[in-house]
């Protein structure tokens, strides 16, 4: 049917169903972002969840629809690269006056990959850089509220608090005013700044996450940008300030990689990231537009970033610090925090898991609430690297391992699918290397982030220490997904007592073991903590080891409660402090 029609008329009807598309997409997400104001207020934290992996679903299931489009539009010409890069051209200018461009071009690249499946990039038919470094639009408003001094502290936080209210009442204003001023000047006074800082800004929109909201911003003094986020909590009794965070690595924490998106509706993207960077300029530009729910794109940008890494450094590819795995293979650019992680063509008893099997764990982890404690892992296809940059071992080892994903095509390396993660230091080699102060530390963190996994619903599986890796903050979080379940499918059970001898020195269980089964008693023989670290588990967290412990989370959960898990520590909560 299209045979009557010019390549650039294809490709201006092409362009504009992506367009359109992209704009449907972004309707519906800013639809379920916009709920999560009145899922805090109604305390329906069970709505909140599903409106997290909700969004998440939007996004293939629109590329999936335009693509079927966009081949009936181009029937025989759909891979005509004359008429994509037309595409591009007509696309670029559909979106230049978008407040969120960047996210467009990003839309855009899915639907040229999903087409051609390229190998490496195509600045042709891609967005490889950006056609607008800035925004072409200017907003109708800044992406902040600006609050000047005003004669008290007290005065200042109130009028910020009425601000940003809610349809249910603050349950007790004044006395967090007081808490949140008190807290305030003492760390600008612990800074050797006058509490009589110039302004405080604040972003206009609102932060959403399970059961938080957080009203985050800046305290203008001087040459110093200190940030300030308000973390508030939601009751029947009223909504309260819950906690004060003031330090870069605070609010770090709260934006980790290591936990799930925000619900934050904002039409300008760009301003609200370019925000975020003056009060955590250590992350990437990627991390934070991941964190705030653009996923896609925050992958986008974590590309770029590794490109330009690339082209200005000249150190190699090589397999990562730690123990190997039987399932991944995992190497690392020293120069650059991320590990990249490929799956094994074969894996070496006892794992009996398959490829699809444990691309699904990875799946689970992506749409679960991430509690703190799984690291997020970025799937990236075909991707093109110099083979010059890899180390002749890395480069064997990734062919003799993973010979179906990985292959050496002239001068380069390409991989087909891959994981992409922040790069943690492996607790077991943490715990070889660090002070005994350190080593503690991370052993009763340790211990947290099985708690905390196991609240949010997640049962790690093989919890040895090198499953396990120490964060820049020092949190103790989980990177291996291959034996992960959900912790409702468990089945948690008491080791049987041998009737015999023979039973009792048998190597192997003589008894039957389904897949699903559990013994926490045995957890101790697969801890791998020395002696004075094992002494330190098992006081502070003994209860991980029996079966009435898993059981008790189990039945909350099943129950329907949704457990609190907070991004900051406890000691920072108001009720702890006053």
């Amino acid at each position: 049917m299209n045979e009557r029609l010019t390549d650039s008329r294809l490709a201006n009807l092409a362009a504009s169903a992506i367009f359109r598309t992209f704009d449907t997409y972004q309707q519906e997400y800013k639809a379920l972002t916009r709920q999560a104001k009145q899922r805090f207020e109604q305390q329906d934290w069970h709505g909140i969840q599903a409106d997290m992996a909700g969004r998440l679903e939007l996004y293939p299931r629109q590329i999936n629809a335009v693509v079927a489009e966009i081949k009936t539009i181009l029937e025989e010409r759909d891979t005509s690269t004359i008429v994509w890069a037309s595409m591009k051209a007509v696309y670029s200018g559909l979106i230049a006056q978008r407040d969120d461009w960047e996210l467009a071009e990003t839309f855009f690249n899915s639907v040229t990959r999903r087409i051609f499946t390229t190998v490496g990039v195509n600045p042709q038919l891609e967005f490889i850089a950006t056609d607008f470094e800035t925004p072409l639009t200017c907003a109708s408003e800044p992406i902040f509220r600006t609050y000047q001094r005003l004669p008290t502290s007290i005065a200042l936080i109130e009028k910020i608090l009425r601000d940003y209210a809610f349809a249910m009442p603050y349950r007790d204003l004044e006395r967090d005013v007081q808490r949140v001023a008190m807290l305030m000047e003492a760390h600008l006074y612990a800074l050797g700044a006058s509490p009589r800082f110039e302004r405080l800004e604040v972003l206009r929109p609102i932060f959403y996450r399970n059961k938080g909201a957080y009203i985050i911003g800046r305290i203008i003094h001087g040459q110093q940008t200190i940030p300030f986020v308000l973390a508030l909590l939601s009751n029947p009794t009223g909504v309260y300030v819950d906690a004060v965070l003031l330090e870069e690595h605070e609010v770090s924490i709260l934006f980790s990689f290591t936990r799930s998106h925000f619900l934050v509706d904002v039409d300008r993207p760009y301003d609200l990231v370019q925000f975020l960077t003056t009060i955590m300029p250590s992350k990437r530009i990627a991390e934070l537009y991941i964190a705030i729910g653009h996923h896609k794109h925050g992958k986008t940008e974590l590309y770029r970033d590794l490109l330009q890494h690339l082209a200005t450094s000249d150190d190699r590819f090589e397999i990562a610090v730690g123990e190997r795995g039987m399932v991944m293979i995992v190497f690392t650019l020293p120069s650059y925090d991320v590990v990249f992680k490929l799956i094994k063509d074969r894996f070496a008893p006892p794992k009996d898991t398959t490829r699809r099997g444990v691309i699904q764990k990875y799946q689970l982890v992506f749409r679960h609430d991430r509690a703190g404690r799984l690291v997020e892992a970025y799937e990236f296809e075909y991707l093109k690297l110099e083979r010059a940059r890899f180390s002749p071992e890395l480069l064997a080892e990734l062919e003799a391992v993973a010979a179906s994903t990985v292959s050496v095509e002239g001068q380069h390396v390409v991989i087909k699918h891959l994981y992409v993660e922040r790069r943690v230091l492996p607790l077991d080699v943490h715990l070889r290397q660090a002070p005994q102060a350190a080593a503690e530390a991370a052993t009763l963190d340790f211990g947290n982030a099985i708690k905390d996994l196991a609240i949010s619903n997640i049962f790690p599986g093989d919890m040895l220490l090198k499953n396990f890796g120490v964060t820049r903050n020092g949190r103790v979080v989980f990177y291996d997904y291959d034996e992960i379940d959900l912790l409702t499918d468990c089945n948690f059970m008491h080791m049987p007592e041998p009737q015999s001898y023979d039973e009792d020195m048998a190597s192997e269980p003589w008894f039957a073991v389904g897949p699903h089964d559990v013994f926490p008693e045995e957890f101790k023989h697969f801890l791998g903590l020395r002696a004075d670290l094992r002494r330190i588990f098992d006081e502070h967290h003994g209860e991980l080891l029996t079966v009435d412990y898993w059981r008790d989370i189990q039945a909350r959960l099943n129950a329907g409660e949704v457990i609190d898990i907070f991004p900051y520590d406890q000691r920072r909560r108001l009720g702890v402090l006053f």
